[in-house]
């Protein structure tokens, strides 16, 4: 498998988690992102959204987005689980999930902030902006997860790999994280394991 990702992209961060988890290698292919790689005609001849991460399988196929190359992985190499327990437990695990991905993480995506920047907004208002909807986007999902020491129970799940790098970017974008002792004690879990170590922006081969 080839992924293609960018060590700082927190999208592509959770697939290197999951194919940690799972026991699986792909080679790494990376896109630096601030200098545009990911507009690239090669690449977007693979990815036509432009993004990170994507995902050549061992058989050819092009997986894109973080969530569903993930699921993939899930289904069709199952142990450990990512989505354990019964409908209503894959659901709530989703949810956190789908909040960090889907409402959260969007807008540290350097598109969305050039364009504000392109709008005529300081730079100080879009920082400000920026921390203001992961604090709160943050808040919620401290409140969502039921940490056993993981996000949801013994083991990590999904929730867990999107939330470790959102922490992350939080922290670069100088996000108060004191009144969350959940999430910080649901990534101290998953800290001292291989695959998140492994995973990490600073252990990737084009890190800076």
């Amino acid at each position: 498998m080839i992924l293609h990702g960018y060590f700082r992209s927190s999208a592509a961060w959770r697939v290197r988690i999951a194919l940690g988890l799972k026991g699986l290698s792909a080679t790494q292919a990376a896109h630096h992102l601030r200098r545009g790689e990911q507009r690239a005609p090669g690449y977007l001849a693979l990815n036509p959204q432009g993004l990170v991460p994507a995902l050549e399988t061992e058989g050819g196929a092009v997986l894109t987005q973080s969530l569903a190359i993930i699921e993939w992985l899930e289904e069709t190499h199952p142990t450990p689980p990512l989505l354990p327990g019964d409908a209503l437990h894959r659901a709530r695990i989703r949810a956190v999930a789908l909040a960090i991905a889907c409402d959260i993480h969007p807008v540290q995506n350097l598109k969305i902030m050039a364009r504000l920047r392109a709008m005529g907004h300081a730079e100080p208002e879009v920082q400000a902006w920026s921390r203001e909807v992961i604090a709160e986007g943050l808040a919620a999902v401290e409140a969502l997860v039921a940490p056993g020491p993981f996000c949801f129970g013994a083991t990590p799940t999904l929730a867990d790999l999107c939330l470790v790098p959102q922490l992350g970017n939080a922290r670069r974008f100088g996000v108060d994280l004191t009144g969350m002792p959940r999430l910080l004690a649901a990534e101290a879990a998953c800290a001292i394991l291989p695959a998140f170590v492994a995973a990490a922006p600073e252990n990737q081969p084009d890190a800076e």
